[in-house]
């Protein structure tokens, strides 16, 4: 349990250290390249780039689901090839992590990793006492529930689940099928 709590301290300090460099130096020319304005790379290159710095693992040999539910949703996260079990423990760790700072109210890495507040967080910030989150461990990896009972509370929660579908181009469902309840 301690290795666990330090890897995860270690995790949440380098994700501070990544959010809090805004630009960095390119040796050669001295000059300053702003890390949102990268234009060599898409928007969907450079938030899989972000994704992990600030998730610790990669984020191509990962998949990534958000599904919405009667009571919220889920934010599932697994390895491609079950035999990764290194990216399966930091997939594991960051999870276990979000759901603490998304309870806390800290929506910080997926501020970092969009480079943009997503729609619902300052919803759910402010209503977070009404939102419960909660981790999971999946074969391949973790999945984290959020629930509520306040309906303002879930219509944030599916907006910002419904942000990260569209962000992560996950081809997930954009509303609740009658029978997801995952």
């Amino acid at each position: 349990m301690r290795l666990l709590l330090a890897v995860a301290l270690c995790l949440v300090a380098s994700v501070s250290d990544a959010y809090a460099q805004q630009t960095s130096s390119d040796p050669k020319t001295g000059t300053q390249e702003s890390h949102a304005s990268c234009s060599m790379h898409d928007a969907h290159t450079q938030m899989n780039e972000q994704g992990q710095k600030g998730m610790g693992f990669s984020q191509t040999s990962t998949t990534h689901h958000f599904f919405l539910n009667s009571s919220g949703g889920v934010i599932q996260v697994e390895v491609k090839d079950a035999t990764n079990v290194s990216d399966r423990a930091n997939i594991r760790v960051h999870l276990m992590h979000i759901a603490q700072a998304f309870e806390d109210g800290d929506f910080d890495i997926p501020m970092f990793v969009h480079d943009t507040v997503p729609p619902g967080v300052p919803e759910m910030k402010k209503l977070r006492e009404q939102i419960l989150y909660s981790f999971a461990e999946t074969p391949n990896g973790g999945r984290v529930v959020i629930s509520s009972t306040n309906k303002e509370a879930l219509t944030a929660i599916r907006r910002f689940l419904r942000f990260q579908i569209e962000e992560h181009k996950t081809d997930d469902p954009l509303e609740q099928s009658p029978e997801s309840n995952q």
